[in-house]
């Protein structure tokens, strides 16, 4: 399964992702309000753990903002406030549970268990777009009687952009999503599986095409519409 924290304090951070990674869960770790809402909707998460005070939105704007978006991701809201109104409002905002600083390592992973088992049953083999599908456990993309495989970055950069159909996804946002902060590569390495995700889509005839925005990013965009794109 995997997870996002959004938590600001870089060790707490550090240590809950450790203790996560070694309960088998891949975790994208963000350290801002900013960030986290950038990377809840543009990445398939199970589970969202989201820091309530935290540098430029707090949680309770983040996820606020995320349910009128219709992103339905379970939430677990941390807060070092214990008061119960603070309680009422996160859950009131559309939060699946609450846990108070300082916990125990084992209680928030009981939560984490709890809060992903709702969605982990009906969770969705394939991502379909306008009748092309992604499948999820082979990364197969399929369409129309045709299918090609894709390989690990195709499918991660694909999945970002099937989800956010007509919307802008930024090189630096590919960077960090499917290499992490920590790499080292260029720009360069994601025009390069952008021209192969084209190939591929060419090959079976899909009914979307990847646009360039120069300077601005790339957007997944219907064969038939017309937005601008370069």
């Amino acid at each position: 399964m995997k997870l996002l924290l959004a938590e600001d304090e870089k060790e707490l951070s550090n240590a809950l992702v450790a203790v996560l990674k070694a309960n088998n869960y891949i975790v994208d770790a963000v350290y801002d309000g900013a960030d986290a809402y950038d990377w809840a909707v543009t990445d398939d998460y199970d589970g969202i753990i989201l820091d309530i005070m935290m540098p430029k939105r707090n949680g309770i704007d983040v996820l606020a903002q995320l349910r009128k978006d219709g992103i339905k991701t379970p939430v677990l809201l941390l807060t070092a406030k214990s008061e119960v109104e603070d309680r009422v409002l996160g859950l009131d905002t559309g939060a699946d549970d609450y846990l108070t600083k300082p916990f125990a390592m084992k209680e928030l992973l009981a939560r984490i268990r709890v809060m992903t088992r709702r969605t982990a049953s009906y969770a969705p083999d394939t991502l379909d777009v306008d009748g092309m599908k992604l499948n999820r456990g082979n990364c197969m993309l399929e369409y129309n009687g045709g299918e090609v495989q894709l390989v690990n970055k195709e499918y991660q950069m694909l999945e970002m952009l099937m989800r956010n159909k007509g919307r802008l996804v930024s090189s630096e946002q590919f960077i960090e999503h499917v290499w992490g902060y920590e790499t080292d590569i260029n720009v360069n390495v994601v025009w390069v599986n952008i021209s192969n995700l084209r190939r591929k889509l060419t090959q079976i005839n899909a009914p979307v095409e990847i646009k360039a925005v120069r300077g601005l990013g790339y957007r997944l965009e219907g064969t038939g519409e017309q937005n601008g794109g370069q």
